[in-house]
């Protein structure tokens, strides 16, 4: 239909200097609808200067003047306000057009109804080439996995080569994505990646969805909930967030982020082959650059990018950082508290209340302190002893007794 040729492209490519027959086929329209426009467009004098500083439907209207849709009997919301609000948090179509309903009644116009609403909204994206909001809500959902392909760190003085790992985020909305490298996939290493996240975006979401499960769950059984560790519970806890892990055999639960991970492998990986990296600084700040390159390459369906559609659409609509810092934790379970009142960490013992010697206590290790559990009750917390110390004692006297 000649109403959904995007006349202003045809007469930018053409301007380009491309031929109708490049045009129809880099742009997957018909040749008779490109030419269609290029002869309308001659014959009323139009060339790309002409057009050039002009929306997309004045274009049309100047290569086809009276050929755009029939007047609606209907009142016509404001369609842009309607893509903007379908990104917001719990709202639909069918709100919308309430809304949209309410108003026209309060005014005595007339209203159209919920399908032809709906028809209308998917007309609007097909025409303007935008996204459609019926999907992924804008700051609600971020996807994580570490990439299968690799890179390498150099060492210059023995010429030998170290793993490195990438760490991938994307927010489904904007596709916009985060990389970051690691020398292992440690549960350590995965909350830190996490946090370094959650700082360049600037903000958290709600909802967590972790692809490769291992770092972040006790157990993900074929029926039933799945258990996450205490240490990722808690970092997600403290960026106001809930890890919903993706469904067993379930492909479209990670659908973004498995394609961000296929595309970093030729961005990231591929873009930087040629050169040879010794520490991880100076890899991160190369990853920083290509991933940042990655994110502001214009999409090939719609208009803008990554970068654009986050910092326009998504950005301002993110949780906001706490302020407090997260401080990374692990956690050891079933540590039997021994007769002297103490339990063993890294050959270093600490000190427990004894009335809980013979039981089983839980560990919390951070970079500076050890404390001990029992369930969710905290027993004991102890400064950790400085690392290479062995068989030395750390005991707090105001638990005794």
């Amino acid at each position: 239909m000649i109403r959904k040729i995007r006349a202003k492209l045809v007469l930018q490519l053409r301007a380009e200097g491309l031929s109708a027959r490049a045009i129809a086929a880099s742009q997957a329209m018909s040749r008779k609808s490109v030419t269609a426009v290029l002869e309308a467009a001659d014959a009323a004098g139009l060339g790309w200067d002409d057009v050039k500083d002009r929306a997309d439907s004045e274009v049309y209207e100047l290569v086809f003047p009276g050929r755009g849709e029939h007047q609606s009997v209907f009142t016509q919301p404001d369609w842009e306000s309607v893509h903007m609000e379908l990104a917001r948090v719990g709202v639909t179509l069918k709100l919308l057009h309430g809304e949209y309903a309410d108003t026209c009644f309060a005014t005595g116009a007339p209203a159209m109804g919920y399908d032809r609403f709906c028809r209308t909204y998917q007309r609007h994206v097909l025409v303007t080439g935008a996204a459609s909001r019926v999907g992924h809500k804008a700051a609600q959902t971020v996807e994580v996995d570490w990439s299968g392909p690799t890179m390498l760190l150099h060492d210059l003085a023995t010429g030998k080569a170290r793993t490195v790992y990438l760490f991938v985020g994307c927010l489904p909305f904007s596709r916009y994505a985060f990389v970051e490298p690691a020398v292992d996939m440690k549960q350590d290493t995965w909350l830190r990646a996490h946090v370094a996240m959650f700082e360049a975006l600037g903000g958290s979401v709600p909802r967590l969805v972790p692809v490769n499960l291992k770092p972040g769950v006790i157990k993900h059984p074929r029926e039933g909930e799945v258990v996450l560790n205490d240490a990722y519970r808690e970092m997600a806890g403290h960026y106001s967030a809930a890890v919903l892990p993706g469904r067993i055999r379930a492909p479209k639960d990670k659908a973004s982020v498995d394609n961000t991970v296929s595309h970093v492998a030729t961005w990231v990986i591929a873009g930087l082959r040629h050169r040879r990296f010794a520490t991880l600084p100076e890899l991160r700040t190369a990853i920083i650059e290509r991933v940042a390159a990655y994110n502001a390459e214009e999409f090939q369906k719609r208009p803008g990018s990554r970068a654009s559609v986050f910092a326009a659409e998504e950005q301002s609509l993110l949780t906001p950082l706490p302020q407090v810092a997260y401080e990374i934790s692990r956690w050891v379970y079933g540590r039997r508290v021994a007769r002297n009142g103490h339990v063993v960490w890294e050959r270093n013992h600490y000190s427990v209340p004894f009335a809980h010697i013979g039981t089983k206590v839980d560990l919390r290790i951070t970079d500076r302190v050890l404390q001990t559990y029992r369930g969710t009750e905290r027993l004991s917390s102890h400064l950790l002893l400085p690392e290479g110390t062995a068989n030395a004692y750390r005991s707090n006297e105001s638990l005794r007794g």
